[in-house]
């Protein structure tokens, strides 16, 4: 069986069905999108605040602007996060750099 195969993803199979029937989408293409949905709110919020800073520095916007954004998105989140201040998501972004 090869890895794209329904059969042989570690997702919840009743979720691949539904998902293909919902959709009309094959259950292969389905077990993809379930994939990509689980492993989007399956991040940590370190993976999450330092994608979506990357995301909206590509975007021109500056850290004054990203950080208020961020933290309300942080609090909308499916499975919310503990409230975080600006100076985490800084860290969380800037692990490195001297305090």
């Amino acid at each position: 069986m090869d890895d794209a195969h329904p059969r042989s993803s570690p997702y919840p199979q009743d979720l691949v069905r539904h998902v293909a029937i919902s959709t009309g989408l094959d259950e292969a293409t389905a077990a993809r999108v379930v994939a990509d949905v689980l492993a989007y709110f399956g991040q940590t919020v370190d993976e999450y605040v330092v994608r979506r800073h990357q995301e909206l520095k590509d975007r021109n916007r500056k850290n004054d602007a990203i950080w208020p954004q961020l933290v309300n998105e942080l609090k909308s989140r499916r499975f919310k996060a503990d409230a975080v201040s600006e100076r985490q998501l800084r860290r969380m972004v800037y692990p490195d750099r001297p305090r």
